[in-house]
């Protein structure tokens, strides 16, 4: 990380979770109210900058007494930022829960924070990164099919101008501010290759920041590479599988390594697909020990054999979706184990436009099991070669894990 070229993760309307989807922040699965659906967090005013509540409080009593203290002692109180310490203040009372998982999220990064979670935005779609030896911010690499990749934008290209305004990799942070823009509008970005700088006129679309990837394999084995599990990700499996069959494909792989989670039902939702009807899904518990079971609703409409391909980085909504499968014998598992996040966040919506991601739930496999900083056992364990040198970008013929996948299914 302090590598100069590091690959900083920015959510973003149009470079979309910069570099790799499954770090920590991604290890989370969200079921998350409609937007009709509010909770009120008693204590804010936003026009007074007091803590309201219980009058006896003796929060409230602490609190008032710093801030006169502030308002008595503090040498610039005339540049105060109310708004800004209360925000700070409900971080840090949000901060002393010691969940790495739940946290406040102020009103004007709630719109942003939801299109993470979504996983769609609209925008050029590219990864980008900042070059300091360049001074410039690199095109990491364009989404396949995205408008840049169409434009002809390609992986290396140096960012000089967007809308005729020159940048330097010291705006990466808010570069993403001047690319994105409206549906269907247009930007235009001036980039330099080879010593030749070329301009593209690109409109913006709207984009799937992490879809999923297919191919054939030998012996009729379909491939699924599932980055994420975003909105939308059930029904877009359902299509692939359906156009692997279409090729000729009588069982499948599943590979779900390097893939931090996402929304809980897009993996329920999968797992219903694969699952003869009435077979347990995953269980959740919480904080009133009230169980839930999750239930598959109707008859499995693909009944090919599978495996499933897993790794450290398997988190959340990708465990569930492994040991749904595993529990229920319908799937061997393959590769390595898994993170072991077993805990279920929500996302709620508060009335002033802020957010609490909160965790509610914790879920059980199939059988009963907890996984929760246990993670999932394989039941073939394989690891990859030493000569790997990134378990991001495997070569074929290095993939032990994929060539164990495939001998299963073989069988």
């Amino acid at each position: 990380m302090e590598n100069k070229n590091k690959v900083y993760k920015t959510v973003m309307l149009v470079i979309l979770t910069a570099f790799l989807t499954f770090m920590i922040t991604a290890f989370s699965m969200y079921s998350y109210f409609s937007n009709n659906s509010f909770i009120t967090l008693s204590g804010i005013n936003n026009s007074t900058g007091s803590i309201s509540g219980k009058n006896n409080s003796e929060l409230e009593k602490y609190l008032k007494k710093i801030k006169a203290t502030i308002d008595k002692y503090y040498l610039w109180n005339d540049k105060i930022d109310e708004e800004k310490l209360q925000t700070g203040a409900i971080k840090g009372y949000v901060e002393g829960l010691e969940d790495e998982y739940t946290e406040y999220i102020p009103a004007d990064e709630m719109k942003e924070y939801k299109e993470n979670i979504v996983g769609n935005f609209v925008g050029i779609g590219i990864y980008m990164r900042a070059d300091e030896d360049l001074g410039r911010v690199v095109v990491y690499y364009p989404i396949p099919d995205s408008p840049a990749e169409k434009a002809g934008i390609k992986a290396g290209d140096l960012i000089i101008k967007v809308n005729g305004t020159e940048y330097t990799s010291n705006d990466f942070e808010n570069i993403s501010n001047y690319i994105k823009g409206e549906e269907g509008s247009t930007v235009n970005i001036l980039v330099e290759r080879n010593g030749e700088r070329l301009s593209f006129d690109i409109v913006r679309e709207k984009i799937n920041t992490n879809p999923i990837t297919i191919k054939m394999l030998d012996k009729e084995i379909g491939y699924l590479k599932l980055p994420s599990f975003d909105e939308g990700t059930a029904k877009d499996f359902e299509e692939k599988v359906k156009e692997l069959k279409s090729e000729g494909a009588k069982s499948l792989i599943i590979d779900l390594r390097n893939n931090g989670g996402g929304i809980v039902t897009e993996a329920t939702d999968i797992a219903n697909f694969l699952l003869e009807k009435g077979k347990t899904i995953i269980s959740t518990v919480d904080n009133q020990d009230k169980k839930e079971i999750t239930y598959s609703k109707n008859d499995a409409i693909f009944t090919m054999p599978i495996t499933v391909l897993v790794n450290e980085n398997s988190a959340s909504a990708s465990e569930i979706l492994a040991c749904s499968l595993q529990d229920n014998e319908r799937a061997k598992i393959i590769g390595t184990k898994t993170y072991g996040k077993g805990i279920i966040q929500t996302l709620l919506s508060l009335n002033d436009g802020s957010g609490l991601k909160i965790t509610t739930e914790e879920y059980y496999t199939p059988k009963g099991t907890t996984i929760h900083e246990v993670g999932i056992t394989p039941d073939e364990e394989v690891k990859l070669p030493d000569t790997v040198k990134s378990i991001y970008a495997v070569k074929e013929e290095e993939d032990t894990q994929l060539q164990k996948a495939i001998e299963l299914l073989e069988r």
